[in-house]
């Protein structure tokens, strides 16, 4: 089983992460969607699949179960979105560098999970050069969604005991939509992948979706599938639940 490999470098070598379980479980029952999403397979390959609805914690959950997931826009900010092709983080299938894997080994960070969702989402937001889709409401919105036990964060501390990385998502059955990532020191976004990896392996999480495939994510291992294909993984990993709060078993 997946789930019973340890995670290993380019080099061969194991790369254990001892993470701190700060997640308190399953996500509480949600109320019903008031909103009902348009058939995201019709949506163009760009995957602008409506506009509209509201950040609610039952909202973005219906939408990531639909394969949708939320993506403000400069003037617009209730977008959804469902591109083709969509990228992934195979669990069996994170590329870890020889250099990472020493950095990850040398124990210079720390890691946890659930110990700062708000500040971690902050601090993806927080690109004054580029801009950012991060918006007030969206930070609501999963801020609730957390307190709710349905999104999640990694936090990466460096050894002055500051966040020093970490990225954030929600969780539905045995899938895991990661949204974004931020590093304020060298490394520490990827050390935040492979603690997610190695994670997710532990908890029975079978889809990590992360979207769109950047050059960062490309390089760790990450993969763009078609879009049906995605949404066949999607419906046998919404049939099943990752087990949420489990204590890491690095």
């Amino acid at each position: 089983m997946v789930g019973d490999r340890p995670l290993r470098d380019t080099a061969g070598r194991e790369v254990p992460i001892a993470i701190e379980v700060r997640t308190a479980g399953p996500g509480q029952r949600l109320p019903p969607c008031p909103w009902e999403f348009p058939e995201a397979r019709r949506a163009a390959a760009e995957g602008l699949v409506a506009a509209g609805a509201n950040f609610e914690p039952a909202t973005i959950v219906e939408a990531y179960r639909a394969g949708i997931f939320p993506w403000p826009h400069p003037g617009e900010e209730y977008l959804w979105f469902s591109p083709d092709p969509r990228a992934i983080l195979p669990t069996d299938g994170l590329v870890i560098s020889r250099r990472l894997g020493r950095t990850i080994r040398s124990g210079r960070f720390g890691v946890s999970i659930d110990g700062a969702f708000e500040e971690v989402m902050r601090r993806c937001g927080d690109r004054p050069d580029e801009g950012t889709w991060i918006t007030p409401a969206l930070v609501a919105g999963y801020a609730a969604l957390h307190r709710l036990g349905w999104a999640h964060s990694v936090e990466v501390w460096g050894p002055d005991g500051e966040l020093a990385g970490g990225l954030y998502g929600v969780g539905a059955g045995a899938m895991f939509g990661a949204e974004s990532m931020f590093h304020r020191v060298r490394d520490a976004s990827k050390v935040a992948m492979a603690a997610l990896a190695q994670y997710a392996r532990q908890i029975g999480i079978e889809l990590i979706d992360i979207q769109v495939l950047t050059p960062h994510t490309a390089s760790m291992g990450g993969v763009e599938v078609p879009r049906e294909e995605y949404f066949s993984r999607l419906r046998k990993a919404l049939a099943n639940d990752a087990r949420w709060g489990t204590s890491s078993g690095a």
